[in-house]
C-alpha cells in the first residue's frame, strides 16, 4: 500500500470563469450603450432646442396645411434664406402685435398677381399650389399685379377665402409686402397633431430653388437610437442576471 501514489483531479472551474469573464464584457457594453445613449437622447433635444422654435397657430388662415390650434416647429433661418413656398413667421407691426404665419409666394423683384384660370401667378407662370382647399384654387384672392420691392417678401395664407395677408395689405407703404429682417423662422412640421413634415412647395421649382429642409429628421432619429440605446443597455444587466439564474438551476449537480 506505501507504494501506491493518488491522483486528484482538480474541479474544472473554466465554464464559471469563462461565464463570469463575459458577464463582465457584456455589463461594460452595457455601461457603453446606456452612456452614447444618453449623449445621442440629450444631444438631439440639446441640437432641437438651438435650431428649433415652438408655435401655437390661432387663426386658420394657413388651413388646410396648417390649422388654428395647430402645434408646429420652425426652423430659426436668416431672412436671406428665405424662397419661394416657404412657411414663414414673421412680425411686422403693420400687420399685427403678435408673430404671424404665413407662405411666401414671391421675392424681391417678382411680379405677382392673382388669379387667371383660378391660379396665382408670379413672373409669368401659373404656380401649382397642391396645398390649398380641395378644388386648389386661388381665386378668392384676386389681385392686380404687384412687383415686389428688393429685400422684401410677399405673402399669402393657404386659405384664401379669409386669409388676412399681402393681399389685404396692397394700399400699405410697401404694397403689402413684408422685410425679409422681419423673418423669426421657416415652419418645417406640424408636431400636433403629428402631421408630420410640410410638403414641398414643387410648384415654385420653376422659379428657382427651393429651401432645403431643416435638421429635423436627424434630430428626431438621434432621440429614438438614444432612447433605444439606453433602454437597450439599462435591460441587459437584470436579463444577464435572470439568465445566469436560469442556467444555474438547471446545470447538473456534477457540472457545478
Amino acid at each position: 500500500m506505501g507504494g501506491e501514489t493518488t491522483t486528484r483531479t482538480a474541479p474544472r472551474g473554466g465554464g464559471a470563469s469563462t461565464g463570469r469573464t463575459a458577464g463582465r464584457t457584456g455589463q461594460r457594453l452595457s455601461n457603453v450603450a446606456v452612456a452614447l445613449g444618453l449623449v445621442l437622447f440629450l444631444g438631439g433635444f440639446a441640437w432641437g432646442a438651438v435650431v428649433y422654435r415652438p408655435y401655437t397657430v390661432p387663426t386658420t388662415s394657413m388651413a388646410p396645411t396648417i390649422d388654428a390650434g395647430d402645434r408646429v416647429l420652425a426652423e430659426r433661418v436668416d431672412g436671406s434664406d428665405v424662397r419661394r413656398g416657404d412657411v414663414v413667421v414673421f412680425k411686422d407691426a403693420t400687420w399685427a402685435n403678435a408673430p404671424v404665419l404665413k407662405r411666401v409666394v414671391a421675392v424681391g423683384g417678382d411680379t405677382v398677381s392673382c388669379c387667371q384660370n383660378g391660379r396665382l401667378k408670379v413672373n409669368g407662370k401659373e404656380i401649382e399650389e397642391p396645398y390649398l382647399g380641395a378644388d386648389g384654387s386661388a381665386g378668392s384672392s384676386s389681385f392686380p399685379a404687384v412687383t415686389v420691392p428688393e429685400g422684401r417678401l410677399f405673402l399669402l395664407g393657404d386659405e384664401r377665402h379669409g386669409s388676412v395677408d399681402s393681399s389685404a395689405h396692397l394700399t400699405d407703404a410697401a404694397g403689402g409686402s413684408v422685410s425679409r429682417d422681419a423673418v423669426e423662422a421657416r415652419v418645417d412640421a406640424v408636431v400636433w397633431p403629428m402631421n408630420g413634415m410640410l410638403e414641398r412647395p414643387t410648384g415654385f421649382e420653376t422659379l428657382g430653388g427651393l429651401s432645403t429642409p431643416g435638421p429635423l429628421r436627424t434630430i428626431v432619429a438621434l432621440v429614438i437610437a438614444g432612447a433605444a440605446l439606453i433602454f437597450g443597455g439599462a435591460a441587459y444587466g437584470p436579463l444577464a442576471r435572470r439568465a445566469a439564474a436560469s442556467r444555474t438551476r438547471t446545470e447538473p449537480a456534477g457540472a457545478r
